[in-house]
């Protein structure tokens, strides 16, 4: 396994951990629109660090376990660097874009920057199979899930920034190798068809 994944998995394990056992660390650098807007901007990178439990840690830790080798392997650590760091950026802008007007919502999770590395991973090698199923169809069902959660609104977890970091990998892994526009056109259509059902879902306010 790569140092730098090794490294990224042990920071989130290390700062969620931490959370869990202090609600206060936890409050302090949690995703908080009304604490962003007063100039706590640190906690747009914070967040995508700590986790709601275990259960949501462990889910995000194996998948980008199971995803980031492909991505190194394919475009080398740097690349995987910058999908990873631009794809959790995308997720909280859009995050608190959906959200700014809402002062006191609050959400965790480093599942923005995985889904970015997901989407590059299934766009590199779109015969991955994840989960007894094709990658992609792990991607499409990930982002699905993520329409549910945003519009159910019951729990502390990040599903908007599935979507900015899901636009985030997409957007930057093509960006470093168009070819895949022609080499996997229908894999690259495929994956944003849910990028496009939430916009279509944002503009008729459904969300």
């Amino acid at each position: 396994m790569d140092i730098s994944l090794i490294a990224i998995i042990a920071i989130n394990c290390l700062v969620s951990f931490k959370g869990f056992n202090d609600k206060l660390f936890f409050r302090k650098y949690e995703f908080h629109v009304g604490s962003i807007r007063a100039g706590e901007q640190i906690r747009m990178f914070t967040s995508a660090f700590l986790h709601v439990d275990i259960a949501h840690l462990a889910f995000n830790m194996l998948t980008l376990y199971l995803f980031a080798p492909y991505v190194i392997m394919n475009l080398g650590i740097l690349p995987f660097l910058i999908i990873y760091i631009g794809s959790l950026a995308f997720g909280n802008l859009l995050t608190m874009f959906f959200h700014k007007n809402d002062y006191n919502y609050r959400a965790v999770g480093a599942s923005g920057a995985v889904i970015g590395i997901v989407y590059a991973g299934i766009l590199l090698e779109p015969r991955i199979e994840i989960y007894f199923m094709p990658g992609y169809v792990f991607g499409i069902l990930y982002l699905l899930y993520s329409i549910y959660g945003m519009r159910n609104k019951s729990d502390n977890i990040g599903h908007t920034a599935h979507f900015g970091g899901a636009i985030g990998g997409y957007a930057i892994t093509i960006s470093q190798v168009p070819s895949l526009v022609t080499e996997n056109t229908f894999t690259v259509i495929l994956l944003a068809v849910p990028i496009i059902i939430l916009f279509i879902m944002a503009k008729l306010g459904k969300l």
